[in-house]
């Protein structure tokens, strides 16, 4: 029998999911930084496609299949761009990320872990905070 999701929930950092066969499954938020982000009314926002295999959230152009759940929770990787964001959480991701000029979730990916930073890309990020506190510093 194809499984199909059959209910979504979020609790302790996780996401869950629930199919057809009573199964669950779940992954830490860390995995989809989009929706660790994302306000719980946000999170809520969802619908499945039209296989029951997938979960979309059209508010924030987030799709999750099924086959992720599937997956191992990766650990989480501590690099040097995750221990800016720590000490500074009022930095807002997506903005300086496109102030950068880089996709917000590849550096929400960083901040949390889940993927890691080539040196170069350390260094623009860097860079890129180091411009923004000057700008900050003349206003």
């Amino acid at each position: 029998m194809e499984k199909i999701i059959k209910d979504v929930w979020f609790n302790d950092e996780r996401i869950y999911m629930e199919t057809n066969t009573g199964e669950i499954y779940s992954r830490q938020l860390e995995a989809f930084p989009i929706l660790k982000e994302a306000s719980d009314e946000d999170r809520q926002a969802f619908t499945f496609d039209m296989a029951g295999d997938a979960i979309r959230w059209p508010l924030l152009d987030e799709d999750i299949h099924i086959s992720s759940f599937f997956e191992p929770d990766e650990p989480i990787q501590d690099n040097e761009i995750r221990a800016i964001f720590r000490r500074f959480p009022q930095l807002n991701v997506s903005q300086v990320a496109h102030s950068i000029g880089i996709n917000s979730s590849l550096l929400a990916a960083y901040i949390y872990g889940t993927k890691q930073p080539s040196k170069e890309r350390i260094q623009l990020i860097k860079d890129g905070l180091h411009s923004l506190g000057h700008q900050l510093s003349m206003a």
